[in-house]
C-alpha cells in the first residue's frame, strides 16, 4: 500500500478540481447569490470586515433584499479571484 502526501494548499485545490469536474459532468449550478459565510470561504478570507471593505469598494456585486440579509453574486466573486490572479511560468 503506497501513501500520497500533499500539502494543504495542493490537496484543496486538487479537491476543488474534482468538484468542479463533477459540476461540469453532472450539469450542477451554483446559485447566482451567495451568503456571506459562502462568499468568505469561496474568497478564503476569514474576516467580515474584509468581505465588506470588498462589497464598499465595489469590488464584489451583492444585494440586500432585507436589512440583515446581504447576498454576494458569485460570479462577480469568480471575476475578482481571475481578476487577481498571477501566472506562474
Amino acid at each position: 500500500m503506497e501513501v500520497i502526501c500533499l500539502q494543504d494548499e495542493a490537496f484543496y485545490a486538487l479537491i476543488e478540481e474534482v468538484v468542479q469536474r463533477i459540476k461540469e459532468n453532472y450539469n450542477v449550478k451554483e446559485d447566482k447569490w451567495i451568503s456571506s459565510d459562502e462568499a468568505m470561504h469561496k474568497l478564503r478570507i476569514n474576516s467580515k470586515t474584509t468581505l465588506q471593505k470588498l462589497r464598499d469598494n465595489g469590488k464584489i456585486r451583492f444585494s440586500q433584499p432585507e436589512k440583515k440579509i446581504i447576498l454576494y453574486d458569485i460570479d462577480s466573486i469568480n471575476e475578482y479571484l481571475t481578476k487577481h490572479s498571477k501566472e506562474v511560468f
